[in-house]
């Protein structure tokens, strides 16, 4: 993930003055231990409280599922797939608004996650302020962003 951490600590302390305990929860699920830190700090760098989990399930065990106010998740993991996790979830009553990240772009996985609601589907890299952007938008209820090999956005 391409990202300035020196120009992100600068917009950090621009754009959130709020404190961190009112802050939202973003949880972060992804198979690859590297993409979890990083987008860990990013997200925590912008203001945010952020948890991150290495799979669907381990995410669906923990106690965080009912804080979260945002879920970003890859597409393609072991076990349970991030478009199976969102389905998981609207089954079960819970409407969190997600962004989808994805190292192996699909038509068929970025349209059911688009389908299901996504804010934005991202494909690897992308800018760390791109997903900022996206989750910002998550938060206030803008949906279907989604960047790939076109650089297609669905507004």
């Amino acid at each position: 993930m391409a990202c300035s951490f020196a120009a992100t600590s600068r917009m950090f302390r621009l754009r959130r003055t709020s404190p961190l305990s009112s802050a939202p929860l973003i949880s972060i699920v992804d198979d690859d231990e590297s993409v979890r830190v990083a987008t860990t700090k990013l997200v925590r760098l912008h203001g945010f409280i952020a948890d991150a989990f290495a799979s669907a399930e381990e995410f669906l065990r923990s106690p965080r599922v009912n804080e979260t106010s945002c879920l970003i998740t890859d597409v393609k993991m072991p076990g349970m797939s991030g478009v199976d996790l969102q389905s998981h979830l609207i089954r079960e009553g819970k409407r969190i608004p997600m962004i989808f990240i994805t190292a192996i772009p699909d038509e068929v996985s970025r349209a059911r996650a688009l389908e299901g609601g996504a804010a934005c589907f991202l494909t690897k890299p992308f800018d760390g302020q791109t997903l900022i952007n996206c989750l910002d938008q998550a938060l206030k209820g803008v949906e279907r962003v989604s960047t790939g090999p076109s650089d297609l956005k669905d507004e």
